[in-house]
Parts: structure tokens; sequence; C-alpha cells
């Protein structure tokens, strides 16, 4: 009897673990709506076994698609463009010492910051709306997963724009890119690639997905209420994924107040994107 009951359980197990690869090798990939609890990742390292870039390089485990609580996220493979408004909070001393989901171990102290969906390394100005205070930070972790916010300041990076009392506030995050060169005193970054963030042309994503018939389904539900409902290609190391976008803005002040209002209609992830 011990004998078939162990036999029972392997067998229970093997099907259970084919059917978790079956799920996850067939879901197709769409911008969050929905953002469970905070929770830092313990990966220790940034590179995985899987696909190469067109420059033969690894793609980055940071910028593969992950899952928490049964919501999917997938890491924007540029950080260009991107302005986000919404709810910023912070994390310290229970995460100091643990390793950030690019491997670093995270420091309170440091100028650092969680972000869902932007490339590891990328430096951001966020801007306090409320007392027009503005720091920059770097994203070296993922988060944070609660709802409505948009991104998780180091203890630091809080308390320079005043949050650390009040525990949230409405901020702008704006991406600067990645730093070019450091202050030799400070070893601040003192300048970025730059990008032109307040005319050209603008839109809001919405959305990101894998399988093209998904995306073609989701932008003509979409064109039923909102112009130039489109979607925009993207290939890298990871595949070919179709962002699904909404609305054209000649500033992006437009696209701003366009993003804020679609995100209190359920569009809790979008985001204006320069095109």
């Amino acid at each position: 009897m011990l004998y078939i009951a162990e036999s029972f359980l392997k067998a229970r197990t093997q099907i259970l673990i084919l059917l978790a690869l079956t799920f996850f090798g067939c879901s197709a990939t769409l911008d969050s709506t929905y953002d469970p609890i905070h929770s830092p990742s313990s990966k220790s390292s940034t590179y995985k076994t899987g696909p190469y870039s067109s420059t033969g390089q690894k793609t980055p485990a940071t910028q593969k698609s992950y899952k928490i609580k049964g919501v999917r996220y997938t890491p924007i493979a540029s950080a260009s463009g991107f302005v986000q408004t919404g709810i910023a909070s912070w994390y310290g001393r229970k995460f100091h010492g643990r390793k950030t989901s690019n491997g670093e171990v995270y420091n309170m102290y440091a100028m650092t910051a969680a972000h869902k969906t932007l490339p590891m390394n990328t430096w951001v100005s966020v801007h306090n709306l409320k007392n027009n205070q503005k720091i920059v930070v770097r994203i070296n972790d993922r988060g944070p997963f609660v709802y409505g916010r948009i991104i998780d300041l180091s203890y630091t990076g809080a308390k320079r724009i005043g949050i650390v009392g009040s525990g949230t506030t409405k901020v702008r995050v704006t991406a600067l890119g990645r730093a070019t060169s450091y202050s030799e005193q400070t070893k601040a970054p003192i300048a970025f690639k730059p990008v032109d963030y307040w005319k050209g042309n603008f839109t809001v994503q919405v959305g990101a997905f894998q399988v093209k018939a998904n995306a073609q389904n989701y932008r003509y539900k979409l064109s039923k209420s909102y112009q130039n409902a489109h979607i925009a290609p993207f290939t890298d190391g990871r595949g070919t994924f179709y962002r699904v976008r909404i609305g054209r803005f000649t500033n992006l002040k437009d696209a701003e107040r366009f993003s804020e209002k679609i995100i209190t209609q359920g569009f809790s992830s979008a985001f204006a994107v320069a095109e």
C-alpha cells in the first residue's frame, strides 16, 4: 500500500508539472491592469540561458516576462519616451540587504527604485507633484505590486522628495535613459542619452501581446471608443511583441492627461510614449 501511494504521488506531481509547463508556454502577454503585493525578487543572476538578441547577446533575465500572483508583466524593451503619472511609495529596512531583481543588494540609503516594466539600470526623474521636489534614481528592482502604485523608491529617495512620513504621493516618472557620464566626486550621473519628451508625436500604450491575433482583436475593440487605435510591433531577443496604443498627440502634456484619464477607466498600466 505504501508503494502504491508513493507511485500515485509521483504520477500526480509529474502531471502537475506538465500542466504548468503547458500553461506558461502558451500564454499570451498583456500589460497588467492589476498589481498584487510588493515582493522584491531574490534572483541573484541577471542572465539566464535563453533566446539571443540580434547582437548575439543573451537576453537578460530581467527583460523576460514574469508572473506575480497570477498576473504576467512584460518589461518594455526601451525606455525612450516613457512618462508615467501615478502613486509612488517606498520600501526600507525590511528589505535592506536583500537581493534586488537585477542581482544587486538592496541599499535603502542608495538612490534606486523598483518599477514593474522599465529596463533595469534606467535612470528616471521622479517629480513629487504635491511639493514640486524632484530626484533622479536608477531602476534596479521590480515592483511595487500594490494596486495603483507605479514606483517604489528607496528610503533616501523618498526622504529627499518628502514622502517618508506620508508613505505615498502622486508623482510623474520620466525616463532619462542610461547614464553616459558621472561626477567624479559624488559618482552621481550628470549626463544621459538625450531624449526630447516635450514635443513630437505621442500616443498612449495600453497593452502588449505576443499573439498578433489577440492584439488585433484588442485594437479593433478599442477602435470603437478611441481614436488612432493601432499596433506598433517590436522585435528583440525575446521575440515579437505587438504593442497596442491609442490616441495621437503633438505634445507630452496632452498625452499624459489622456493616460491619466483612461487609468480611471480601468487602464491602470497605461503610459504615454513617444513615437
